[in-house]
């Protein structure tokens, strides 16, 4: 992306977690579609669940924009590959606007990717317990960081039109536009568990209910007019970077020579001559389905560009995994909720068995994780791991900084990454396979299993950050 590109943008912020926000995002990324605009959905940070009402609002991929986990400088080329052809943008932020990584100031926080990007930011404010404390609260958040405009607030949970009277009231002093006014009485129902709310993949129709309410009830009390106007005076994005892109990431690991000639990567990827064969497309499995919703749109994007033909399969409902089957990713998403389920098809946990203990590359996070151990919670899985899997009443939350212990389908020992970490399981490991991470921060300990081509792992990663972990995934599909 040039200097030039200024796609209209705003990011939707909160003072604190549970204001409203995914509410108002996702109304208003409906409510622009509504109009017929072109809209790309964003969310800050790690979340995987968001962006799937994101999707049903706006029919476009909804796309993470994480500081941390890809770090700053490809925050802008995400947004634009994201956002190229669409006439808006909307990016939901996380948890309060100031809020990021722990320990890391402002890094991975909604001002933080605001700035990065150059855009207003829309404050939902919970007024539901306040009237006049409204303004000093609104006042803060505007003028804490000079360099985070707050272009607007809108205002949620207002509970009549004599209480919005003195909440509009009280702003006037705070120099900030009031933008929207959402009644208590209106509130969308967006149910949740453990993790969060409920996946769209699990409750396709009511979750198209859902949006289509939340847009109308944005649409009856935001001022679209004058938020769109707000987005298009965000100007250009700062840095003018080109958009990311799969095929050509920003990210190239240092290129190192070995001494019989061969030229590879620093992820130890082997580059093909101009005279070599040409190499065969394999075929990498993905499972999909309402067990395992949470993925990036990217690592697929990855995955297809590095010359792997990408089938998603239903370990749910798929007795057999795709025909050809060549290697296997199973991401994060609820496989405790599913587990009778995952467990009775009997056929697809043989099949997923052979394939990682022939040795074929398998890359598992979190639920995948949990679906290649002997059992989760009694009940049997795969059994590829040499481990048990059970529900916890403790949540495991947070950034990790990591570097890689083991050589692996995925990445050489030393290779760092950073991940995240969201689930209440526990799994106690039995014998036989090899440590994936060395956690580094917040405490240093070893996590995950690597065994054959298996990369078994609580991490969540974003391989744009490191492009080549999807093309060394590809090249040892190919030769497993």
């Amino acid at each position: 992306m040039s200097s030039s590109v200024s796609v209209p943008r705003l990011v939707i912020a909160a003072p604190s977690s549970g204001s409203g926000k995914t509410t108002v995002a996702t109304g208003l990324m409906a409510a622009f579609a509504a109009r017929g605009l072109a809209v790309s959905p964003h969310k800050v940070g790690p979340d995987y669940i968001d962006p799937g009402y994101h999707s049903l609002a706006t029919g476009r991929v909804g796309r993470n924009l994480d500081a941390y986990l890809c770090g700053p400088e490809l925050i802008g080329p995400l947004f634009a590959h994201g956002a190229r052809g669409c006439d808006i943008a909307v990016v939901e932020g996380v948890m309060g606007m100031y809020d990021g990584a722990a320990g890391e100031g402002e890094l991975a926080s909604t001002a933080h990717v605001a700035k990065l990007l150059g855009a207003p930011v829309v404050l939902v404010v919970d007024a539901s317990s306040q009237s006049r404390s409204v303004a000093a609260l609104v006042h803060g958040f505007a003028s804490w960081d000079p360099e985070v405009r707050v272009g607007g607030v809108i205002l949620n949970k207002v509970a009549s039109d004599r209480h919005e009277e003195l909440l509009r009231e009280a702003l006037e002093s705070a120099g900030v536009p009031v933008l929207g006014v959402l009644r208590r009485v209106a509130q969308v129902d967006t149910p949740s568990r453990h993790l969060g709310l409920v996946p769209v993949a699990e409750r396709r129709g009511a979750a198209l209910e859902a949006v289509a309410a939340m847009g109308a009830q944005v649409a009856d009390g935001c001022d679209l007019e004058a938020l769109e106007a707000l987005a298009r005076a965000a100007g250009a994005v700062p840095g003018g970077s080109a958009p990311w892109t799969p095929a050509s990431p920003t990210h190239h690991p240092t290129r190192l020579v070995e001494e019989r000639g061969t030229d590879v990567d620093s992820d130890g990827i082997e580059e093909r001559g101009a005279g070599g064969t040409e190499p065969r497309n394999p075929v990498v499995a993905v499972a999909g389905g309402p067990a395992f919703t949470f993925s990036y749109a990217e690592h697929t994007e990855l995955l297809a560009a590095a010359g792997a033909e990408v089938v998603t399969f239903d370990p749910l409902r798929d007795e057999q995994l795709p025909e050809g089957t060549g290697g296997l990713v199973i991401g994060g998403g609820f496989p405790e909720v599913y587990a009778s389920e995952l467990s009775a098809n009997e056929p697809l946990r043989k099949a997923v068995s052979e394939l990682a203990l022939g040795g074929a590359p398998v890359a598992a996070e979190c639920a995948g994780l949990l679906y290649l151990c002997r059992e989760l919670d009694g009940l049997p899985m795969c059994g590829v791991l040499d481990a048990s899997a059970r529900m916890s009443e403790r949540l495991t939350l947070g950034y990790r900084d990591a570097v890689a212990v083991s050589d692996s389908s995925l990445a050489v020992a030393g290779t760092r990454m950073r991940g995240h970490e969201f689930h209440r399981t526990v799994v106690e490991p039995g014998a036989g396979a090899a440590p994936a991470w060395g956690v580094r921060a917040p405490a240093r300990r070893v996590e995950g299993f690597v065994q054959q081509g298996v990369h078994a792992s609580y991490l969540h990663t974003h391989w744009a950050s490191q492009p080549g972990v999807a093309r060394r995934f590809v090249e040892r599909c190919r030769t497993s």
